[in-house]
């Protein structure tokens, strides 16, 4: 997912990545104060740390969200409408 520009995402709102994740197959399993933590049935696990649905994120927290959590790759960004 080298071609990604994740700053292009700074604007990416928690309620967003919300959607996103519920589109793609994620659940939301629990939240623990202000971390919320999907699954996926292919076994994925991810933790979104939000208090507000539009808080938005770091670069870094937005990489460990996309990138090692979720897996997707800019394919998968297109599909979902989130920002290139």
């Amino acid at each position: 997912m080298r071609d990604v520009d994740l700053s292009r995402l700074r604007t990416l709102t928690a309620g967003r990545m919300n959607r996103a994740l519920l589109q793609d197959g994620f659940s939301e399993v629990r939240q623990r104060g202000s971390h919320h933590r999907y699954t996926h049935p292919d076994g994925r696990r991810v933790t979104v740390p939000y208090s507000n649905p539009g808080d938005t994120f770091r670069i870094a927290t937005l990489r460990d969200i996309i990138q090692l959590q979720a897996e997707w790759t800019a394919a998968d960004l297109i599909r979902l409408g989130l920002p290139q």
